[in-house]
């Protein structure tokens, strides 16, 4: 496993990357890579959870080429592609006349993959009813055809993944739990592609080298800034998506440098959401970052709300008017003509004090309110307005600076009215 000093995978992990095409050096990616060769030669049911189109389909794969099992057989069901009356069947079997259209006996994948490995993918798509049987499959290795009542006795490995939320779909009821903690002994988190940071710059000149290859054209090259935004997307398709954009500028831009405008012409106007700017060396998308420059802004905000308590404190008014009232609190009662008139001169000052004080503090509420973006949007807007001011209105510095592309900060200009 990764050694503290070094820090470098096992050769185990290297042998799994180059036998299985698996390009990448993020940490959580490894991390997974390495709990799914630990775990590979230990005969334990696994569960595989990551986003739609992050690979999972390579764990099964790396668990079953690293176990004992390596020469049986390795059969990958999608749960969610077999139609619901069907699925019992596929998994267990059926008997001649079990149903209309059984004119034959079958033999159903837990059968066939007796002594090698069976991928369930999309398992939380499977019935209630067909995640009972499965559950039994588990906890005895016992299973009845469809139509029978003779039990059978299959010796697989069970790997299934999935993209839902797990727990929440036992709290709906979509999901059994007794099931969820019998397939989730060892537990494989995939992340998604936006979490990896640089590996995007890999797969990207990966997929481009690919299809070149493949198709006979030259190689496409990527400006830096079409890099970063590459690195800024948020991939909600993942790896997968990756594969096609790429594949999309390979084709129509073969052999030339793809520039920022390209990228973001290629990718989906209807999902072109981005992350925070950052810098070339912090390319990793880091929530715990957000959460810091958050955490930094309510903590100005606080400094600004303590020095405005003591403005407040130290305004020569409030001075005035503390000592008028220390001076009036002992009035001679001899004296009530004088008494009441200095009242009347007092009362009115404590209005105007009241008002030059309330003014300043919502002139300086009001200062603070609009400092403080309440939405990414706001946040978004903001640092572009910073920008342009720092850069005098340059736009071309300002892009540079946001590490965008002017045809973008243009865009965003015109969005939020900062012409």
């Amino acid at each position: 496993m990764m050694t503290e000093k070094t820090n470098r995978p096992s050769a185990a992990v290297q042998q799994a990357r180059q036998r299985f095409g698996i390009v990448g050096n993020a940490p959580a990616l490894t991390a997974a890579l390495e709990r799914a060769v630990r775990v590979a030669p230990i005969d334990l049911s696994v569960l595989v959870c990551g986003e739609s189109g992050t690979g999972k389909e390579f764990f099964p794969q790396i668990i079953h080429a690293f176990s004992s099992r390596k020469h049986g057989k390795y059969i990958a069901v999608n749960c969610g592609a077999i139609p619901e009356g069907t699925i019992d069947s596929e998994l267990f079997g059926h008997e001649k006349g079990a149903f209309t259209g059984a004119v034959d006996s079958r033999k159903g994948y837990f059968e066939e993959a007796d002594g090698g490995t069976i991928f369930l993918d999309e398992v939380a798509e499977l019935p209630l009813t067909t995640q009972a049987r499965l559950l039994r499959v588990l906890e005895s290795g016992q299973y009845l055809r469809v139509g029978s009542s003779e039990v059978r006795r299959t010796n697989v490995r069970i790997v299934a993944a999935t993209n839902v939320d797990l727990p929440k779909a036992i709290s709906e009821g979509r999901f059994r739990e007794d099931l969820f903690y019998r397939l989730s002994t060892v537990m494989i988190v995939v992340p998604p592609l936006r979490e990896r940071g640089a590996d995007i710059d890999l797969l990207a000149y990966k997929f481009s080298s690919d299809f070149a290859e493949r198709y006979r054209v030259d190689p496409v090259s990527y400006s830096p800034e079409a890099m970063a935004l590459l690195r800024r997307y948020r991939w909600p398709g993942n790896v997968r998506q990756l594969k096609n954009i790429i594949d999309q500028i390979a084709l129509f831009h073969a052999g030339s440098r793809v520039e920022a405008d390209t990228v973001e012409e290629a990718l989906p106007a209807a999902s072109q959401t981005y992350m925070p700017a950052t810098r070339d060396d912090d390319s990793i998308h880091s929530y715990s970052r957000e959460r810091d420059m958050l955490l930094g802004m309510i903590l100005n905000l606080q400094r600004r709300v303590d020095e405005l308590q003591r403005r407040s404190d130290s305004h020569p008014h409030a001075e005035t008017a503390n000592r008028m009232l220390s001076e009036q609190s002992v009035a001679p009662e001899d004296k009530k003509g004088n008494t009441a008139k200095a009242l009347i001169v007092l009362d009115k000052k404590e209005k105007d004090i009241g008002n030059s004080c309330a003014d300043v503090v919502c002139e300086e509420v009001e200062t603070i309110e609009s400092s403080v973006p309440a939405t990414m949007q706001q946040t978004e807007k903001q640092a572009i307005e910073d920008s342009l001011r720092r850069n005098e209105g340059k736009r071309k510095a300002a892009a540079a600076e946001l590490q965008i592309s002017e045809r973008t900060l243009y865009r965003k200009i015109k969005e939020y009215g900062l012409e």
